[in-house]
């Protein structure tokens, strides 16, 4: 089964990472508003920049790797995935 990462731009501008095994559902589900309580508030979002990861461990890792770069370092790496 595959583990994705992702960025996803919320209404106001802001951005959230998470991870998931399935993109568009849990893109649904923000924008459903049965995703984090961050983005419920936040609607409506779209999800830019999506990475694969080989398991569960190196996805929760990576998550928070992109978790902690800066905003700037977020959006160059959105740039480069376009």
């Amino acid at each position: 089964m595959p583990f994705f990462c992702y960025l996803l731009e919320c209404a106001d501008g802001t951005l959230y990472t998470g991870w998931t095994t399935d993109p568009a559902r849990r893109e649904q589900e923000h924008n459903a508003g049965r995703g984090a309580r961050y983005t419920r508030m936040r609607r409506p979002v779209r999800m830019v920049y999506v990475e694969e990861a080989p398991d569960k461990a190196s996805a929760l890792r990576r998550e928070l790797e992109l978790k902690r770069l800066p905003r700037k370092k977020k959006l160059a790496l959105i740039a480069t995935n376009q």
